[in-house]
């Protein structure tokens, strides 16, 4: 299964959350598809989207924040696996595509290359009690329609082929874009504040 495939189908469900995703090939798939002010792409920071989507999910606890990972990204921060665990945010969602490959940082072959490495058992073993593998289009389907039902800390973990996109850049920058993100954030809080 491509990651792209899996990110269009996600596409059209995105607008009631804060999404935030890993720099490279998962930002330009979703950028390519259309921005909106609730996207924040986490370039030049391999290994903090989780950390980002805690953040948000503690602070906002009335929002529900999704986070587009890599596999890549989250071996370079395996720790935040078990912060997720620690404090649980009822209103997350990490989808770890795994393609075997550090593929925004010259295609090498990431651990769980190997067959040893495995990212839903060490989130698992780090405590996190909703956790899916999908192997193909459906199971991918499967898994988030439940981790979106469900409303509790959820993670899966996409298996999907070492492909990227065929071009690299956005005209939307980091600061500009952390910018117009905090700022929807803002005006979506000052929306529901009772009068």
């Amino acid at each position: 299964m491509k990651r792209s495939q899996c990110i269009e189908a996600l596409y059209g469900e995105l607008d009631q959350w804060l999404v935030v995703t890993i720099m490279g090939a998962c930002a330009q798939e979703l950028y390519d598809l259309g921005h909106r002010e609730n996207f924040f792409y986490l370039e030049h920071a391999m290994g903090l989207a989780s950390s980002i989507g805690l953040g948000l999910a503690l602070n906002l606890p009335d929002e529900r924040v999704l986070v587009l990972d890599g596999d890549g990204s989250v071996l370079m921060n395996l720790g935040t696996l078990a912060t997720l665990a620690r404090y649980s945010p009822s209103n997350l969602v990490h989808i770890i595509f795994d393609n075997g490959s550090l593929l925004s940082t010259g295609g090498f072959a990431s651990h769980t290359t190997s067959g040893i490495t495995d990212l839903a058992a060490i989130a698992r073993g780090a405590g996190i009690a909703n956790v899916a593998t999908a192997n193909s289009f459906y199971e991918f389907m499967e898994a988030v329609a439940d981790a979106f039902d469900r409303h509790e800390l959820s993670v899966i973990v996409a298996k999907v082929e070492a492909t990227g996109p065929d071009h690299y850049g956005m005209d939307l920058k980091l600061p500009e874009n952390a910018f117009r993100f905090e700022r929807f954030i803002r005006e979506k809080q000052r929306q529901v504040v009772p009068a």
